[in-house]
């Protein structure tokens, strides 16, 4: 890596993602690390430029407060402390400083360069990636969605014909979405793609689960079973291409930040997985990866296309898994999808979706008692998925969805509008 970096040390702040975004913004990068790295390791990142101890309110963990390594302060970095007074550092704040006060550090104490860019990042990545990878195949699973899309386009820049591209159909896609990616891909984008008819085989590992972090582990693990599988029919395959991002390394906790979630491309990797990762944008925010997708000529439409999680349905059919239930939650987010884009909504709002959960409320069908499930609609606004906003929705948009589901959809009798931000709420509901 060429750039320049300010490193953050966690000491149990709740705001690393926002300070490495406001230092990023400035044209510097910037990444976050555990409180207790070595001092050799932290001289053994490229390009360091600067430390920043940031505490906060979870710096307590089983009763004791972590600290660093005292021997950090020896590095040769200058080093500024954020709600953590020591002796040793110039520069301490008791909140995360201000920018002014952020940009005299970067520039004026470490001495950073402003450059930090897409086009930089991506022929950093470029050279990484083929010293990574030789003259070997990577398989990738391409989803069609955004962060799968932009990992292909690195990789193909990177390795060209190296690349071999799997979709694997998993029963928990949206309507329509495998043929989609086969248009889009195979037949429009020549790329190398495999696809995989696994619909029954995950549905049938995932019959009677109930708990999220469970459905989420089952569907990773089963998803690199099946790239496996596909491997052995190839030759030189030695790398596996994902799709993480920095919010998934994130959400998934730290030694002083509980797990929110876990990502099935971060916690449910079985431990006899017989490939080397390729993770190419995993420390990209989600607008970066927009951006790095823009960089690399992908088209708009594809760049902004609606997010959508690794475990797909499978995390908006709550509880256990049912073929009624989920086919409800296919059918009513395609009519969400579709009212969203008469409307001009797909533009303006950053991720829309419905959820059914496993429960059942009376109601009346054709004069008669029905008990039946309800659609929960879900729609916000982030810029990087650490925090979301609710979009306002117009009435007459709300009554148009909810009438076109209630007539639509089978084993549904009620509509409701999450109006839940981020915090507390995560943007999905597992």
């Amino acid at each position: 890596m060429k750039q320049d970096m300010i490193v953050i040390l966690d000491l149990g702040s709740t705001k690393n993602a926002a300070l490495a975004r406001e230092i990023r913004a400035l044209g510097v990068y910037s990444e976050i690390y555990p409180h207790d790295i070595t001092p050799d390791a932290l001289k053994a990142l490229p390009n360091v430029r600067g430390v920043i101890l940031n505490g906060g309110e979870n710096r307590v963990v089983d009763g004791v407060a972590v600290d660093v390594d005292p021997a950090i302060y020896d590095c040769g970095f200058p080093v500024m402390a954020v709600d953590h007074p020591t002796a040793k550092c110039a520069k301490q704040f008791a909140a995360l400083p201000t920018e002014d006060e952020l940009r005299a550090f970067v520039f004026d104490d470490c001495k950073a360069e402003a450059n930090w860019n897409m086009k930089n990042f991506i022929a950093d990545q470029v050279e990484l990636l083929r010293e990574q990878i030789g003259d070997k195949k990577v398989l990738l699973a391409l989803s069609g969605g955004v962060d799968s899309s932009v990992v292909a386009a690195l990789l193909i820049k990177a390795i060209g014909k190296q690349l071999v591209c799997v979709h694997v159909n998993h029963g928990l896609m949206r309507k329509d979405e495998s043929e989609s990616v086969i248009r889009v891909f195979r037949d429009e984008m020549n790329a190398n793609l495999i696809y995989v008819d696994a619909v029954d085989r995950f549905l049938g590992k995932l019959e009677g689960v109930a708990d999220p972090e469970r459905k989420r582990k089952i569907i990773g693990a089963e998803f690199i079973r099946v790239f496996e599988e596909e491997a052995r029919k190839l030759e030189g395959i030695e790398f596996l291409g994902q799709g993480t991002i920095y919010p998934d390394i994130i959400e998934s906790g730290t030694k002083t930040a509980k797990t929110v979630k876990s990502h099935h491309n971060v916690g449910g990797l079985p431990e006899d997985m017989n490939f080397e990762l390729v993770e190419p944008l995993k420390q990209l925010f989600k607008d970066e990866v927009r951006a790095c997708g823009l960089e690399l000529g992908l088209p708009h439409s594809m760049v902004f296309r609606q997010p959508f999680p690794g475990p797909g349905l499978g995390v908006r059919c709550l509880g256990a898994i049912t073929r009624e239930r989920l086919e409800a939650v296919r059918e009513s987010d395609a009519i969400l999808r579709d009212e969203f884009e008469k409307a001009g909504l797909d533009k303006k709002v950053w991720q829309y979706f419905t959820i059914v959960p496993d429960f059942k409320s009376v109601g009346v069908r054709d004069n008669a008692r029905c008990y039946d499930y309800p659609v929960i609609i879900r729609a916000v606004n982030t810029v990087d998925a650490m925090t979301a906003t609710i979009e306002r929705l117009d009435w007459d948009i709300l009554q148009k969805v909810t009438d076109r589901i209630l007539k639509e959809v089978k084993n549904v009798n009620r509509v409701c509008y999450d109006i839940s931000p981020k915090p507390t709420a995560t943007i999905e509901w597992e």
